[in-house]
């Protein structure tokens, strides 16, 4: 009953093989833990003649430099009804293997071809699957040894490389660490201990293997390092004795060494005594036992695993959609079905409703339209002055050129009126580019829409963005100019009746009082009448002409009663009279006090404007214009056409779930299995 139930759970590691090759074919190595043992130890530290000593055959790559350049995935099969053996590359399916020097030269071509004949290394694996009668079953990976110094086409960081790819194998808590450490060296320095005890401080998946034993210093044993005393480990340690090279170079068979093993440790007088528990055969026994062990544990996991897969893969698949529709209903109601859902969400992401559609990590959608006029375009036209691009001389001067030939008493309502109109012009171009932005959006709106059922078909989806832009294009036009209308309708009729401009009449009042203080307070009447005295008595010839003085200056003449020559060019004098300052801060106070209703009225105005004629009408009439331009019977072929890339996707998709679907059946299978 007892071989029967060890009969029954050696199937386990056969049935774990059939996982690795499932998910090796998957690419499920990044993502799925199998239960493995991982052999890990430093440059010809004898790696490769334990993994030869179990299989029974020379079949791995030797040198003196580093040979193991890629991790080695070695599945043994126990096959005891077949007379022959063979090994099977997962590169090569189907193509059987039965002289193992050609394994051989085929581990040294795949490496090559991968890393290069100068000694290069891949994380890549190698996946060889040895089937023969002499074998237990076990799962193996043979990992490249660590080597100090770069050597041929090696990188400089050689040794963090393979400590990384080391690391990458034996972190996993599924895998058990087979640490090779030659006998001849101290056993606390062991690069293969050391790299295991940082994922395994307490030693509960690790397997010690001591090689070299008959190498070791006359009178010296390895007695205490195999019986923990040293450097304890959970699962212990085991002392094997390989091949030597003169062995190897006089032909001497494995199974000759094995048995040679054997004997060695039986008339061994210090590992006489657990030759039981010491060589090759042991050690095979060991891993098998440890594997099936910690297969088992796995299980449950391991099941989960391929749950959560096989959930993956369905989903994936029906983001996919179905295959190509042949019919010509089933294609219209495609595409009207893609059309309706890219109308809804783009009038959903502006809502701020499209949950599935909208960022979470920054602002989109509908949001940004309002950030547009909130923010960017109204504090633009905020930060306008009424007095951006005037100065004063620039206000003097429209004063007087607006008075034409005449004297003017008062502040020229023409000058009011040309100088305001001038800076109601300078909120355009903010106007204008809000357009454009809220244009420029709403396509970037339309690019959110986008689902995978969209880019199934390459065409439709590049004639639906075509219409998108020319429909909102059509629509743009039309937004712009209605903002230029806005803007024009202000500079058209300046409204001096406006209930919120200050007037002619308050400007000089503020102005007035601003100079010379409020007429009705005593104390300014009194100031007043001690100006105007002392004007009266000022002599006559310290009065100033006032064209003179705005022309340049007094004008004074060599001869008497001769004219100078007008210049080609008159301007102002730098400094201003007394009337001609007041004349410009009454006209500074009536442009304030208008172009801040102008600037009131067009930023309520403009996003109105934009949201009715550009945003509203793109929302209400998306759709209707995308059925009219696409759903038309001499287009569905052609825009339905799926994409090439996609349908691959597809058919790798649905290859990966029946793989998946194969692995749960394997899982179903292993569940049956007993511990006895």
């Amino acid at each position: 009953m007892e071989s029967r139930g060890a009969s029954q759970m050696d199937k386990l590691i056969p049935v774990v093989n059939k996982l690795q090759d499932v998910f090796a074919s998957i690419g499920g190595g990044s993502f799925i833990d199998l239960p493995q043992i991982a052999v890990v130890g430093a440059q010809s530290s004898g790696k490769s003649s334990v993994l030869e000593n179990i299989v029974g055959r020379d079949f791995l790559p030797r040198g003196s430099d580093i040979v193991t350049r890629r991790p080695l995935v070695l599945q043994l099969i126990n096959c005891p009804n077949e007379t022959q053996e063979w090994g099977e590359f997962l590169h090569k399916p189907g193509e059987k293997y039965f002289d193992f020097a050609e394994i051989r030269k085929e581990i040294e071509a795949d490496t090559d071809r991968l890393t290069g004949g100068n000694k290069g290394i891949s994380p890549q694996p190698i996946n060889l699957k040895i089937l023969s009668p002499h074998v237990l079953n076990l799962t193996l990976v043979d990992l490249p040894g660590v080597t100090k110094v770069a050597v041929g086409d090696q990188p400089k960081d050689i040794e963090q490389q393979i400590m990384k790819m080391i690391q990458t194998y034996i972190e996993r808590p599924s895998c058990i660490i087979l640490a090779i450490t030659p006998a001849n060296t101290d056993i606390a320095n062991s690069d293969a201990l050391k790299f295991a005890a940082t994922v395994d401080p307490q030693g509960m998946r690790t397997l010690g293997v001591i090689t070299k034993l008959d190498l070791m210093d006359q009178g010296t044993d390895a007695v205490d390092v195999m019986m923990g005393r040293v450097v304890p480990l959970r699962l212990g340690y085991i002392g094997v004795v390989n091949r030597s090279q003169m062995d190897i170079n006089e032909g001497k068979t494995i199974r000759d060494a094995v048995a040679d093993e054997q004997k060695f440790f039986r008339n061994h007088p210090r590992y006489s005594m657990m030759a039981e528990r010491l060589g090759t055969s042991f050690l095979a026994s060991s891993m098998n036992t440890l594997l099936i062990s910690h297969i088992k544990q796995c299980l449950p996991a391991l099941n989960k695993r391929v749950q959560e897969l096989q959930q993956q893969k369905a989903k994936e698949l029906s983001s996919y959609g179905q295959s190509d529709s042949s019919t010509f209903a089933e294609k219209g109601a495609i595409l009207l079905g893609i059309v309706t859902q890219f109308a809804q969400d783009f009038g959903n992401i502006i809502e701020g409703k499209a949950n599935d559609l909208v960022s979470t990590t920054e602002i989109s959608g509908g949001a940004r339209v309002h950030y547009i006029f909130s923010d960017i375009y109204n504090r633009a036209i905020q930060e306008i002055s009424y007095l951006d691009g005037l100065s004063e001389q620039d206000i003097r001067t429209s004063i007087k050129n607006s008075a034409g030939y005449r004297s003017s008493l008062f502040v020229p309502e023409t000058a009011f009126e040309s100088l305001v109109k001038r800076q109601i012009e300078r909120l355009l171009k903010p106007s204008e580019q809000c357009v454009q932005l809220i244009f420029e959006e709403l396509r970037r709106i339309a690019l959110q829409c986008e689902r995978r059922e969209l880019q199934r078909f390459p065409a439709l989806r590049s004639k639906l963005y075509e219409t998108v832009g020319s429909f909102l294009a059509d629509l743009n036009a039309p937004t712009l100019e209605m903002v230029r209308g806005l803007v024009h309708i202000e500079t058209s009729y300046v409204n001096m009746k406006h209930p919120e401009f200050i007037g002619g009449e308050q400007a000089v009042r503020q102005i007035f009082i601003a100079a010379e203080g409020d007429p009705n307070d005593p104390k300014n009447k009194k100031k007043a009448s001690k100006q105007e005295s002392k004007q009266e008595t000022a002599p006559p010839g310290n009065s100033s002409s006032f064209m003179g003085n705005f022309f340049g200056g007094n004008q004074t003449t060599a001869t008497p009663g001769t004219l100078k020559p007008v210049p080609a060019a008159l301007k102002p004098s730098p400094t201003l009279t007394d009337r001609e300052q007041r004349e410009v801060d009454i006209l500074k106070t009536l442009l304030q006090s208008y172009f801040t209703i102008c600037k009131k009225t067009v930023a309520d105005s403009v996003p109105k404007t934009i949201m009715h004629f550009l945003v509203n009408k793109a929302r209400a009439n998306l759709q209707t214009t995308l059925v009219t331009s696409l759903y038309k019977d001499d287009l569905l072929s052609s825009l339905l056409q799926e994409n090439e890339n996609l349908v691959k996707a597809r058919q790798k998709c649905k290859e990966q779930q029946t793989l998946l679907t194969k692995a749960q059946m394997i899982l179903t299978e292993v569940r049956e299995f007993t511990v006895q």
